[in-house]
């Protein structure tokens, strides 16, 4: 190697770099430099002043085994750290409750730097449990009340949603728990009682329920800003009759306010609210926002409230009277709020047995009549 046999290789023994060293030193004694004798070897000056600084520490020239000891990565945690993160467990487990805090809490009190998945690993293996947020008690879903009967406009439920586009303004959707027909879609710069006042009062009068609202006194209160409030018993609309409608809601402030409860009261319609944190009691109308936002998702990036306005008043109707909705047997949620829907299913499922018996009956006669029908060859 070097001089004649080519560049010196990547790793070599012990015993050949002292030869080289000392060849290196013959040529520094005849006067020449370190850079020219490597050089002529074919060796890069920088090995060799390495191995001359190992040489001169006496730390010997052999190569160390490459890699890390077997089972073991490089940055593996060192057990002094492992033991840290025991100790920190057990000091601060009932303050931080989380193995992901615990990480940042010994990098604060400057114990020890390990990742949040580290400490998790550490303490799963050392046996440790942290304790963990309390859970809430489960609860069970409130049911409707008997009189609220499952048909079309009875049950109705409603919500606030919003778009990326255009910050600060709201929609509010009121929509049929059954038909699933949007009754109401209002955009808004507000997210108050009031939105939810106006919404119900748009969709009682689509719905033919403006009656509701015939009190000539009641509308010039209301008009002027001020509900009217019954004094209603939870049960009992004060006149002891029975709500015409229920409207269900999760436990925003907007839904639980005073004002909301006196117009839903004075109005004759029952409030519903869902479990705290439990959208699923409310997945009526979380399903259509998804379906209208996914379906339509230009709408996240209107700018313009006038716009986005006609743009919801268009995609409510395309959405009651085109679109077929799988829930509802695919019929539009107009058809299934106004009846047609059963006589809509039913003509699909005659239509359904008609066309089968008709390709039967097309194929039974086609194979009738290649059956009947006389060979060429008879009259040869």
């Amino acid at each position: 190697m070097g001089l004649n046999a080519g560049p010196v290789p990547a790793r070599v023994t012990g015993p050949v770099k002292e030869a080289m060293l000392a060849l290196v030193a013959d040529a520094a004694g005849e006067g020449f430099s370190l850079r020219q004798a490597c050089a002529w070897l074919r060796i890069n000056h920088v090995r060799v002043l390495q191995w001359q600084h190992r040489q001169g520490q006496g730390l010997g020239l052999e190569d160390q085994s490459a890699g890390p000891v077997a089972g073991e990565v490089l940055h593996a945690l060192l057990d002094w750290e492992k033991d840290a993160i025991v100790v920190l467990a057990r000091e601060w487990e009932r303050v931080d409750l989380s193995h992901r805090k615990l990480a940042h809490r010994g990098s604060r009190l400057d114990l020890v730097y390990v990742s949040e998945s580290s400490v998790l690993r550490v303490l799963t293996e050392a046996g440790v449990r942290l304790p963990g947020l309390p859970r809430p008690a489960p609860t069970e879903r409130k049911a409707f009340p008997d009189w609220a009967t499952l048909v079309p406009g009875v049950i109705w439920v409603y919500d606030f949603t919003h778009f990326s586009a255009l910050p600060g303004w709201c929609a509010i959707a009121v929509v049929d728990v059954v038909s699933k027909k949007c009754l109401a879609l209002n955009l808004t710069a507000e997210e108050t009682s009031t939105q939810v006042e106006a919404a119900f009062i748009d969709a009682l009068t689509v719905d033919g329920k403006a009656w509701l609202l015939g009190d000539d006194e009641f509308m010039t209160e209301l008009a002027c800003g001020h509900v009217p409030d019954p004094e209603l018993d939870p049960d009992d609309d004060g006149t002891g009759a029975v709500p015409v409608l229920l409207a269900v809601s999760d436990n925003g402030p907007q839904m639980t306010s005073s004002a909301t409860a006196r117009f839903m009261a004075a109005a004759r319609i029952g409030q519903h609210f869902g479990r705290p944190g439990t959208p699923n009691d409310q997945a009526w109308i979380e399903s259509f926002f998804g379906h209208l936002k996914t379906e339509n998702p230009h709408l996240d990036t209107i700018t313009d409230p006038a716009t986005l306005r006609a743009e919801l008043d268009h995609l409510q109707t395309h959405y009651n009277t085109v679109r077929l909705h799988e829930g509802i047997g695919y019929v539009t949620p107009e058809d299934e709020h106004t009846g047609r829907g059963p006589a809509i299913r039913k003509a699909r499922q005659e239509g359904l047995q008609r066309a089968r018996e008709t390709r039967i009956a097309t194929r039974r006669q086609t194979r009738q009549n290649q059956t009947n029908k006389p060979s060429t060859d008879e009259g040869n």
